[in-house]
Formats: structure tokens, C-alpha cells, sequence
């Protein structure tokens, strides 16, 4: 039977771990949503240009929102430079959150309040695992751990 009081202490000795499931969860969300924003670039640049005058070169930034969810995406759920793969999207987010849907979430409109709660949610994810890093279950962890060691057969320095 289930029981509650084992999974919460498995959680608490093993807060490393589900800090990288967050990490590869948000990995493959922000490559799908790449992929999304790849298939109909079309849509994305109606998103920025509802935003209005305050994008910066709505075209740019399609160029560079696609192949930071696409690589970004990959790279953390991989867990490979988790932290620079977790900054390149915190751009992105904080425009999405603070330009995009904010403004509209004023209007009282459900879909502006769902997309707001979403972006913000992904932008907050995103912070925690930038500020955390990559997990035991990461390449970076894994590369880590590999330099860390001595080749067999060289001896250790006196």
C-alpha cells in the first residue's frame, strides 16, 4: 500500500533527483515548444508583433527564440551546461511574461490569464534550475566526476 510518510522522506533524502526531473521535464517542454514555434513561425511572429512597439526586431528575435528552445531544450535534458542553457531562455521567458502576456491579462481575458500563469510558471522553473544546476543525473555531473578522477595506472602525486 501506499504510503505517504516514505515517499516524503525518499523525497527529502533525494531532493537532487527530483530537482532533475524539473530540469529534463523543462527540457523537453521548452524543445517541444521550440518545435511548435518552428512549425508555425508564422504564429510567433503574430505574438511578438501583438506585443507591440516594444519588441525588439520581432524577426531577430524569432531567430533566436527557436534555436534557444530547440538547443536549450536539449541541453537540459541532457543536463549539459544547465546553467547556460537555463540563462539563454530566461530572456525569452521574462519578454514572454513581462511584454506578451501581462499586458493583456488586463483585459480579464482567460486565455491571456492561462498563457500568463503558464509563462510565468516555466519562468520561474526556469530561475530555480539556473540557480540550482545540474543534478547527479546530468552530463555535467557525470564530466564532472570523470575529471575529478585519475586515469588507472598513473600514481598519485607525492
Amino acid at each position: 500500500m501506499f504510503n505517504l510518510n516514505q515517499c516524503k522522506e525518499w523525497m527529502h533524502k533525494h531532493a537532487d533527483v527530483l530537482m532533475d526531473m524539473i530540469r529534463i521535464y523543462l527540457g523537453v517542454a521548452l524543445f517541444f515548444k521550440g518545435v511548435f514555434f518552428m512549425s508555425h513561425r508564422d504564429y510567433l511572429i503574430q505574438l511578438m508583433n501583438d506585443a507591440g512597439s516594444r519588441w525588439f526586431a520581432p524577426a531577430a528575435m524569432a531567430h533566436y527564440i527557436v534555436p534557444a528552445h530547440l538547443v536549450g531544450g536539449l541541453m537540459l535534458i541532457a543536463g549539459l551546461l544547465t546553467r547556460v542553457a537555463a540563462l539563454a531562455q530566461l530572456p525569452i521567458l521574462i519578454g514572454a511574461v513581462g511584454y506578451l502576456h501581462l499586458p493583456r491579462l488586463m483585459v480579464m481575458d482567460v486565455e491571456a490569464r492561462q498563457n500568463f500563469e503558464l509563462s510565468a510558471l516555466v519562468l520561474f522553473l526556469t530561475l530555480l534550475v539556473f540557480l540550482h544546476g545540474s543534478g547527479r543525473l546530468s552530463l555535467d555531473h557525470l564530466m564532472s566526476r570523470s575529471a575529478s578522477h585519475e586515469p588507472p595506472g598513473v600514481p598519485k602525486a607525492a
